[in-house]
């Protein structure tokens, strides 16, 4: 059992106002998890700029941050400094914690710990630009455009030996999926207990009436794949909301339809209305996890996505659930804007929408509920610490 008076270290990446995204709100979920039942946590990050600004995620408390908060760009643009992160998370000290527990999606989970600390690092993913979405980054990034294609890889690999060294580093890895789970097993060989991010499920309503038009709701950066949604519904001529903001933005723009709406960052609640009105939402990209799709059903609405990845965790395809499950979507196979295409109109044609039970589907998001998120955090942290106990305080 751990004690109210362990020291808890609770760690992350970086706390950025403009990508204040899932793994902060599972960071966040952590703080009010370990503050109530053990200790409040002292918090750490490479960087953060949250601290006087209208986003008081941890009520104004302090967070300590790495060197990088102090040069140029730290504060804002902490990805211009990729080179340095491995070596910035190595300086933060830990020393005087019992018990660190970290959520990492790059860096946090490389903390430097000793063998009479228990880490505990929760993964959103192993770092995705040095592993499978390499090539990607590299097609998209402005490195290859400078004509720097030959060090920009020669930098992912160093960073891919080292995400390998640092994933070993931790006691114990909670996956945010299965998916992920997968992927550290192949790329950190690892094994690891998958526990779902919580989804704020109360915050839907899925008995309102439906409207015609589709909606995805996504950061506009090349690996969503959001160009392939854009060049599907040019071709179906049905209206479709993007909601989300990112670099890619203005290139997306200039290739959609009058028929495409862009929304940009807007509020919780509009998010809610759009959801709970929709006919469907789309996601066309690989998804670690995907909280925005397990939104969508507690809303009540069918998700039409990609059949890889962490949308495999929540969305049952209405061709293949058994008897006992309940459909929550459809499922297309190629990441192509034929088969988005064909989806949706055998969707439209069929009017598959109706096939759906916005209450089912409700009641299933539940299972990815803040209290069953705590639940399993708690059994998985007591499970730890009586373990590290029983071999380092016999």
């Amino acid at each position: 059992m751990v004690k109210s008076d362990v020291k808890v270290a609770l760690v992350h990446d970086w706390f950025l106002s403009n990508s204040i995204s899932g793994a902060e709100k599972v960071t966040i979920a952590l703080d009010k998890y370990i503050s109530k039942n053990f200790s409040e946590p002292e918090l750490y990050s490479l960087t953060e700029n949250i601290s006087n600004s209208k986003n008081k995620l941890f009520d104004g408390r302090q967070i300590k941050t790495s060197f990088l908060q102090k040069l140029p760009y730290g504060k804002n643009s902490v990805q211009k400094y990729l080179s340095l992160i491995p070596f910035a998370i190595e300086q933060l000290n830990l020393s005087k914690f019992d018990l660190i527990i970290s959520s990492s999606h790059i860096a946090a989970k490389g903390v430097l710990t000793s063998p009479d600390q228990l880490h505990i690092s929760y993964i959103h993913t192993p770092m995705r630009y040095a592993w499978d979405q390499m090539n990607t980054y590299i097609e998209n990034s402005t490195y290859k455009k400078i004509g720097l294609e030959i060090p920009l890889r020669y930098l992912l690999f160093k960073l891919r030996e080292w995400d390998f060294v640092s994933g070993n580093r931790p006691d114990i890895l909670i996956a945010n999926s299965t998916f992920t789970s997968r992927r550290i097993k192949k790329y950190w060989g690892k094994d690891s207990e998958v526990i779902f991010p919580p989804v704020e499920i109360e915050r839907f309503k899925f008995n309102h009436a439906r409207s015609n038009f589709y909606l995805t709701v996504n950061r506009l950066v090349p690996n969503k794949r959001i160009d392939l949604l854009i060049e599907a519904f040019n071709k179906l001529n049905l209206p479709l909301i993007i909601v989300g903001e990112g670099p890619e933005k203005n290139n997306l723009k200039k290739i959609a339809g009058k028929n495409i709406t862009f929304n940009g960052k807007t509020t919780n609640k509009c998010i809610e209305n759009l959801m709970s009105q929709c006919r469907a939402f789309v996601y066309p990209g690989v998804e670690d996890f995907g909280i925005a799709p397990v939104e969508a059903i507690a809303a009540g609405a069918p998700v039409i996505g990609l059949a890889r990845g962490g949308l495999l965790d929540s969305v049952n395809c209405l061709n293949n659930c058994t008897k006992n499950e309940i459909a929550t979507g459809i499922l297309f196979q190629n990441q192509t804007s034929s088969d988005i295409v064909d989806t949706i109109n055998w969707f439209e044609e069929k009017k598959i929408w109706k096939l759906f039970s916005p209450e089912d589907m409700h009641n299933y998001s539940t299972k990815f509920s803040k209290e069953n998120f705590n639940h399993k955090v708690n059994n998985s942290i007591q499970r730890s610490w009586e373990s590290f106990e029983k071999r380092y305080y016999r």
